[in-house]
């Protein structure tokens, strides 16, 4: 009987392949929804989850049971807040896991209202891969007004944001009103919701959190300033161009850099 010969080289090359091949853990898109659900990672963005709505109920950013935040978790799953519970309450059994759909497929409540919203930015821009939603006071006064305040004021607030994009106003939790920032979010990482409050997205949740951040304490800087009753001292156009060059190299969303 005729044997191929194999070199003993490539039969050391493919004995250990074989055996990563075999240890290999399957992607998340493989395995059931109940199993993601009990996942290692998903347990790790629960906790990121429950500490960031802390974080903005101790900041006031919340009240009563608003706000919501959402992460991806893979490409068919997301992770998000429910309904009708204080973001400073929440245990890991309250985070839903649900599809890209809106259905809920594990956790103990029922899902945040306002997904649509989130679902909408994560099928429109795949670089948002986590979402805050939320109502921080100055940020939200000028939601009342259906306008965001000036850029060219703070480097920091220009770097991390930029122009914030102002989205009409819907009924929350419908899908007209998820798709009301479907102009804005390929440019804009943060967008007011005109009467309502401000939603941001980012790599994570984490991330998503320090826009809002950084948003709302712009705002209340920028109405502070304005009671000092001197003229604002605009950054130069030529500075601001090496902001945007830094941004383009980080990149962040920016509506003056085009696409």
């Amino acid at each position: 009987m005729q044997q191929t010969w194999v070199p003993a080289a490539e039969q050391v090359r493919e004995e250990p392949q074989a055996e990563v091949e075999a240890l290999r853990a399957p992607a998340v898109e493989e395995i059931s929804p109940m199993v993601v659900a009990n996942s290692f990672e998903a347990e790790a963005l629960r906790a990121e989850i429950i500490a960031v709505g802390r974080k903005l109920w101790e900041r006031q950013y919340v009240d009563g049971n608003g706000g919501n935040i959402s992460v991806r978790l893979g490409s068919r799953y997301v992770l998000c807040t429910p309904t009708m519970m204080s973001k400073r309450d929440m245990e890991p059994a309250d985070i839903c896991l649900s599809d890209l759909d809106g259905s809920t497929l594990a956790g103990d409540r029922l899902r945040t209202s306002e997904l649509l919203l989130h679902l909408t930015i994560y099928k429109a821009n795949p670089r948002a891969r986590a979402i805050v939603h939320c109502h921080p006071p100055h940020a939200t006064a000028f939601a009342m007004t259906g306008s965001a305040p000036p850029i060219g004021l703070i480097s920091e607030y220009e770097t991390s944001i930029g122009p914030a994009a102002v989205a009409p106003y819907e009924t929350p939790g419908t899908q007209a009103f998820a798709e009301t920032v479907l102009p804005f979010v390929e440019d804009h990482n943060t967008i007011l919701l005109s009467n309502h409050g401000i939603v941001c997205w980012a790599d994570t949740v984490t991330h998503a959190e320090w826009l809002v951040e950084t948003f709302e304490t712009y705002c209340k800087t920028f109405l502070i300033a304005q009671k000092i009753g001197k003229p604002l001292n605009f950054i130069p156009d030529s500075k601001i161009q090496e902001i945007l060059a830094l941004k383009r190299r980080l990149g962040f969303p920016d509506a003056r850099m085009g696409r």
